[in-house]
């Protein structure tokens, strides 16, 4: 079992010498991962739900403050060896197929090969329309041709693609990743439609466990999600094996428990104990990594709260 952390581009995470804090204390700690949400700006006016709060309401859409996501993991790599570095998740139609390839693919190069590629197709509809002339409507087509191009340019000494929305030729793409392959790609979402994605293209599928709408916020529940993309991997004539089974628990913190749906502990809350419990039973069914909302409200707070996690739980996977 491995572990990551999610952060929002802002906060503790959005100013210098804290990033710089947090990203060397969770890779003392042992944390495998260190990822950074994508929001390039924000629209003044949002009608679209936010799919991970009850109301509906986006929580960062007070200031619009947000770090670009991309940028600030290169920062994060120069302050560390070894952690591996997540966008949590970028949302592919937010930029050009060719730059964001580009761009993922030098902060692998200057890492070392330590980054993995999180990717979604988006959805707030303002935000799309800002940054790209896609129309909502359109964008998870839109996204798998991307998915498409970025291992055509990361793999391909000429490459070429002809697509609606990712079309190029006439090129040369380098330096390619340091990985070989590529970098991996988990496929962000809770949906038939992102199932889908990660079965065909993805080489892990990464959702988040509190979407009120489409919950996975029990081992049950994920498992029976993630043996739903399985089947649909080898169903592709995949090997199902291949798709990694990964999970955003956003909201798990040791000695919090919120009320749950059914007025009872929420999954992956609580004590170390009853965590550890609900991870190992999540692992039984096919999780392999299993990521943490790390934002804390300043930098002590942070930095308490990843220790507080790595000891009273990672240390029982160990």
């Amino acid at each position: 079992m491995k572990f990551g952390l999610h952060f929002g581009s802002r906060g503790v995470a959005g100013e210098p010498d804290a990033l710089k804090a947090i990203a060397q204390k969770a890779e003392s700690l042992g944390y495998e991962h260190f990822g950074m949400s994508d929001h390039v700006i924000v629209a003044r006016n949002v009608d679209s739900a936010y799919p991970y709060s009850k109301t509906g309401k986006f929580f960062a859409q007070d200031t619009g403050i947000s770090l670009e996501q991309v940028t600030a993991l290169s920062f994060v790599a120069s302050a560390t060896n070894r952690i591996r570095l997540l966008t949590s998740v970028m949302v592919l139609p937010h930029r050009h197929p060719v730059l964001a390839a580009k761009m993922l693919a030098t902060v692998d190069v200057l890492s070392k090969g330590r980054l993995t590629a999180g990717v979604g197709v988006g959805w707030m509809s303002e935000e799309i329309g800002l940054l790209s002339e896609i129309p909502f409507k359109d964008r998870a087509t839109a996204s798998d041709e991307y998915i498409e191009g970025f291992r055509e340019l990361w793999t391909t000494d000429l490459p070429k693609k002809t697509g609606e929305y990712a079309a190029f030729e006439n090129l040369l793409f380098a330096p390619k990743p340091s990985q070989a392959g590529g970098l991996p790609i988990w496929v962000g979402g809770e949906s038939q439609g992102a199932r889908r994605r990660a079965a065909r293209i993805g080489d892990g599928w990464y959702p988040v466990s509190a979407n009120p709408r489409q919950p996975l916020d029990t081992p049950e529940l994920y498992g029976d999600g993630l043996a739903d993309v399985r089947a649909m991997a080898e169903a592709e004539g995949r090997d199902p094996m291949s798709v990694t089974g990964c999970l955003l628990a956003i909201y798990c913190q040791v000695g919090t428990e919120p009320e749950g749906r059914n007025g009872e502990r929420p999954c992956f809350t609580g004590n170390a104990d009853a965590i550890v419990d609900d991870i190992g039973r999540a692992r039984d069914r096919g999780l392999q990594h299993f990521i943490i909302g790390g934002d804390g409200g300043g930098l002590a707070e942070t930095s308490d709260r990843l220790e507080q996690f790595a000891v009273g739980v990672m240390s029982q996977f160990n």
